[in-house]
């Protein structure tokens, strides 16, 4: 399997979530990530209340020579209730062997392909049985229906857990300049010390540089727009490439339905921020220095 790309393309906001699209409209944007060497994209069985996924499906049945060209990702784990699934009756979690067989037989059904690239448990699960999780994850690699298991969300106790039972390959985590935490908390620290590649969701901040209200707004932007201009870039390169300064190898999930902002996070892999420039970015969004 080729490696993901950094970025990965975020299709939560692909469907009716957000830009609605249609099956061209789907076709169109997954061809021109594709060319601009894109391969990645992430999903998950909620997104869309459980449609997003066989919108993208279409696209890839009306032209499945794409299939072979791409990495698909994607969860399982949170119950919604919505009308797609009204034997839900609050939102919770299902770590059960069932469970999790039965998503990803529906991903492969809704994506219409036999193998999903990478698979993930969505969110910490409390009554998550590590055992169960191993069997229903070795029963899918054995049969060929996944290539690659993973978490999102997860603390490095709950990874350890699972680590007992099976391999642990990715955790998806928020992780962004407004989200320091993975940098101090031990996230990213675990991930290093057991090989585990670490995926940042909301790698942007959920877009602060939009938002003039955040506290830390001007502190960041200044800071951004003047590293921007020294490395000859923008500034949601320098954000991206704050991230991609981390020795864990962050690969960024830029959830976007914009492909020019998924070429900018890709450029951004071409800068190499000095130590003192990430520190900056760093004490601008923490508001302080370091101690």
């Amino acid at each position: 399997m080729k490696p993901f790309t950094t970025p990965v393309a975020g299709c939560m906001r692909w469907g009716i979530w957000g830009a609605g699209f249609n099956t061209n409209e789907f076709l169109r944007i997954i061809n021109e990530c594709v060319e601009h060497g894109i391969t990645s994209f992430d999903h998950a069985d909620i997104y869309g209340d459980y449609t997003t996924e066989s919108d993208f499906g279409d696209a890839l049945k009306a032209s499945p020579s794409l299939r072979q060209q791409i990495q698909l990702i994607t969860k399982c784990g949170i119950q919604l209730v919505t009308p797609n699934r009204s034997h839900h009756n609050i939102k919770s979690y299902n770590t059960s062997k069932e469970h999790i067989v039965e998503s990803a037989e529906n991903s492969l059904r809704n994506f219409h392909t036999d193998y999903i690239d990478l698979f993930l448990i969505h969110r910490p699960d409390p009554l998550m049985n590590p055992e169960e999780v191993a069997e229903a994850i070795a029963r899918l690699k054995q049969q060929g229906k996944i290539l690659h298991f993973g978490v999102s969300n997860f603390l490095p106790h709950q990874v350890s857990l699972l680590q007992k039972h099976l391999p642990v390959e990715y955790n998806q985590l928020e992780i962004s300049i407004l989200h320091l935490a993975p940098f101090t908390n031990g996230e990213l620290d675990y991930c290093l010390q057991n090989n585990i590649k670490p995926m940042a969701w909301s790698p942007l901040g959920g877009g602060i540089l939009s938002d003039d209200t955040h506290p830390r707004y001007r502190a960041i932007a200044a800071c951004a727009a003047e590293l921007a201009a020294k490395y000859f870039t923008g500034i949601n390169q320098v954000l991206i490439a704050f991230l991609l300064a981390h020795p864990s190898g962050i690969i960024p999930v830029v959830g976007t339905t914009k492909t020019e902002r998924l070429i900018q996070a890709k450029n951004a892999a071409e800068i190499e921020l000095a130590r003192e420039d990430w520190f900056k970015l760093y004490s601008a969004s923490t508001g302080e220095e370091v101690a």
